[in-house]
């Protein structure tokens, strides 16, 4: 003998999951959510701007050591002895072939 079927029990189980007491019950926590993806989109915004800032520094820091690096190398080449003397030829300044000579102070006697 077939089973009479009943038009309740019949019913989509989800239908009567989604009904309206349902959402209004559960609204602080649909609320709860929305509020913890704002935060998960945020932070992913946030994170990629300090990763976009760190290789910005990098850059910037690279540069700087190239820069020091051709300013040392220059001021190394200057500071050769024949380098100096041919930057100094135009001012009449030359190399003395003399010896340098000590001065001495003289020591006060106190009485």
């Amino acid at each position: 003998m077939p089973e009479q079927t009943n038009d309740k029990t019949n019913k989509n189980p989800l239908k009567g999951l989604f009904n309206y007491q349902w959402i209004v019950k559960n609204i602080p926590f649909f609320l709860f959510l929305s509020a913890l993806t704002v935060l998960y989109i945020a932070n992913g915004h946030r994170a990629d701007k300090t990763i976009r800032k760190i290789n910005s520094t990098n850059n910037e820091l690279k540069e700087l050591q190239f820069e020091y690096k051709t300013l040392k190398s220059e001021v190394m080449f200057k500071s050769e002895e024949l380098q100096i003397v041919k930057a100094t030829e135009p001012l009449g300044l030359k190399v003395s072939k003399e010896m340098p000579q000590r001065l001495q102070a003289e020591k006060k006697i106190n009485n």
